[in-house]
């Protein structure tokens, strides 16, 4: 096992109830007066502390609360063999209820997390002061007549649900990790590696496994549907700042299947948006570049 990566500023976990599931959050800073707080939504398959690095960065110490999705990290799994899009923004509504009832918060998503945070703002407008969407690109719309083919594959898969497989130590996880963002340094791999697996707790099985339950990897049954997405984006009263790595991940993701010239039509609904493009950056953009990225939050935030 390589070297592990010192952090600056160290986080606090603690465990809230939210919708009748235990979640995990975690704490740097404390509250400052006339200040909210800073809520990070990380994305699928990835876990709350994949937003250390760029805390470590930031120079203020304003308070930053970082959420586990139920079923990743070390949030409670549903029990279920599904997850629901609707949920996470129930999640995130019933979390800023506990952190800020009175007042709005500043929201960051990721990926999947980006997406949310996204709709949450279109729906919630009034809970947010300042939104920032690191690489949410959403999906290609899907065609109603993909809906059968959809929902068959998804009940297929539930005969036969998906499983997370083992691995031998912690460095091969980070070697996972680093296999799937080369730009990734060994000692942050090392230290996110104890934060994304976990010893595997079956009697006969020896290893780690990933912090995720393994119905996250299920087909979705329900189709993306961009117009009902999009009637979301267009009631954000936030100002937005949409950061995206300087590699086109979204050609990288899904080719011709969704092309720039449709996303970059999502976005110009979006009524009051900032663009960043972060250099030699890909999609794991607060891992490539944490200094970087946490200078342009921090200048987005504090600007009028």
């Amino acid at each position: 096992m390589p070297d592990v990566h010192t952090v600056n500023r160290s986080h606090r976990s603690e465990y809230l109830s939210l919708r009748g599931l235990r979640h995990h959050i975690l704490r740097w800073g404390q509250p400052l007066r006339g200040q909210p707080p800073l809520v990070m939504v990380h994305g699928w398959m990835d876990v709350g502390a994949s937003f250390q690095f760029v805390v470590d960065a930031m120079a203020g110490d304003r308070e930053v609360v970082a959420l586990d999705w139920r079923g990743f990290g070390l949030s409670e799994t549903t029990g279920a063999d599904c997850y629901w899009f609707p949920d996470y923004l129930g999640d995130l509504d019933a979390l800023l209820d506990v952190l800020s009832p009175d007042a709005p918060v500043d929201l960051l998503g990721h990926s999947m997390g980006g997406n949310v945070a996204m709709s949450y703002a279109g729906v919630r407008p009034q809970r947010i002061r300042r939104l920032i969407n690191l690489e949410g690109f959403g999906m290609p719309d899907a065609s109603p007549a993909a809906a059968p083919e959809r929902l068959t594959k998804w009940l297929d898969e539930l005969k036969d649900p998906p499983l997370l497989r083992p691995y031998a130590t912690l460095s091969d996880v980070a070697e996972r990790l680093m296999k799937n963002n080369p730009r990734l340094a060994a000692d942050k791999a090392a230290w996110l590696a104890g934060h994304w697996a976990r010893p595997s707790g079956d009697e006969g099985q020896q290893g780690f496994l990933l912090n995720a339950d393994p119905a996250h990897k299920l087909s979705n049954p329900m189709l993306y549907r961009k117009a009902e997405v999009l009637a979301c984006w267009q009631r954000i009263t936030a100002p937005v700042l949409w950061v995206e790595g300087s590699e086109d991940q979204l050609a990288r993701f899904w080719g011709r299947r969704f092309p720039r010239e449709d996303f970059e039509a999502r976005l110009a609904v979006v009524p009051n948006l900032q663009r960043h493009v972060l250099q030699d950056a890909g999609h794991m953009l607060h891992h490539d570049q944490p200094e970087a990225l946490a200078a342009v939050i921090e200048s987005f935030l504090a600007s009028p």
